[in-house]
């Protein structure tokens, strides 16, 4: 008689898939492709993938896919990309290990008159929807601390208290790194045992879970540079991040507000419920392959996940809550808006 019960013949089965990630992955509308000198073909009314030798590895219905998002040395053709202009499908670029690198915007996405409206931008506006976003995201901050049981301490409301009187946006730059601060400061508490972070490090992460942080605010400012372009925004011109060549500052902008209840609490998930281990990373605190493929099925899983937006009250992906703040901010800087509405948690 065999010791295994069907129980644990489930979980060794789930254990197995997971270690056997699929080589190509479409989440929703958005494909994935890791597999190293492969290449991604037009094949018909499907995007084909193959590998290196040319042995086919995936397939996907192109009427489906609005994102195509390839890692490392991986190739697509020109066929493909003149599809995706017409089609609007946006190609975006990263490292092996996740760091974003660039991207392919279609033609439509390149509407002038909001960018007229981002280029004009009075300083008192720009300093208004950064107000906005700070306040949200030290709001948000305070949420997720309290949600992972941590004591929140007087400091944060004199900063929140302290934003009323900003009236510069290097005054409003120097509260937000003071929040964020106390912020880091309180994070490590949250960690169970065997994982250690004693302050945010990055360019590059001292620790995997700096690492971890900076591949996931990495994957997230891509869905808000994908958001942005989608509504006709230009990325790289922000209102509180300073302007510099190569700098979605815009995006970065955006991204404050999710960083706390998106970002830092997805990485949480992974570290406490042991989905991705200290064990999984390389010296350069880069995950191995097996688990930065893994990696990416919990993300998309992850931003899948739906909420009851705390404003509409109505339930949405994280992944539509970012497209519904980029609509948000596009008409608060077009003034079809008197302000913008930021995502916070009241609880």
């Amino acid at each position: 008689m065999s010791d295994i019960t069907p129980d644990m013949q489930d979980a060794q089965e789930e254990r197995l898939k997971l270690l056997k990630a699929p080589e190509g992955l479409l989440e929703d509308d958005t494909i994935f492709i890791t597999t190293q000198r492969s290449r991604v073909h037009l094949d018909g009314g499907r995007i084909l993938v193959r590998d290196s030798n040319d042995a086919q590895i995936a397939t996907f219905p192109i009427e489906k896919v609005t994102t195509i998002n390839l890692f490392g040395i991986v190739g697509i053709t020109t066929p493909l990309i003149h599809h995706c202009s017409q089609k609007g499908i946006s190609v975006n670029y990263f490292t092996h290990y996740g760091k974003y690198a660039g991207s392919f915007v279609p033609l439509k996405n390149t509407i002038s008159l909001v960018r007229r409206h981002q280029c004009c931008l009075s300083s008192e506006k720009s300093l208004g929807l950064s107000k906005d976003i700070i306040r949200a995201k030290i709001q948000n901050s305070k949420v997720f601390l309290k949600r992972k049981k941590v004591q929140i301490p007087p400091e944060y409301k004199k900063i929140e208290e302290s934003l009323v009187n900003v009236t510069k946006i290097n005054s409003l730059r120097a509260v937000e790194g003071e929040a964020a601060s106390l912020y880091f400061a309180l994070l490590s508490s949250c960690l169970k045992e065997g994982w250690e972070f004693s302050k945010r490090t990055r360019r590059p992460p001292r620790d995997e879970f700096n690492a971890l942080l900076s591949l996931t605010y990495s994957m997230v400012t891509n869905e808000v540079i994908s958001a942005l372009r989608q509504y006709n925004l230009d990325p790289f011109i922000g209102v509180m991040h300073v302007d510099r060549h190569g700098r979605p500052a815009l995006a970065l902008d955006l991204l404050e507000e999710f960083r706390p209840v998106f970002c830092d609490a997805f990485v949480m998930r992974l570290v406490n419920k042991k989905m991705i281990l200290k064990d999984e990373f390389t010296q350069e605190c880069h995950l191995n392959e097996t688990a930065f493929r893994r990696y990416l099925e919990y993300y998309n899983t992850f931003m899948e996940e739906e909420l009851t937006h705390p404003r509409f009250s109505y339930s949405v992906s994280r992944k539509k809550v970012i497209q519904i703040q980029a609509i948000l901010l596009r008409k608060a800087i077009c003034g079809e808006l008197k302000s913008y509405h930021p995502f916070v948690y009241s609880r």
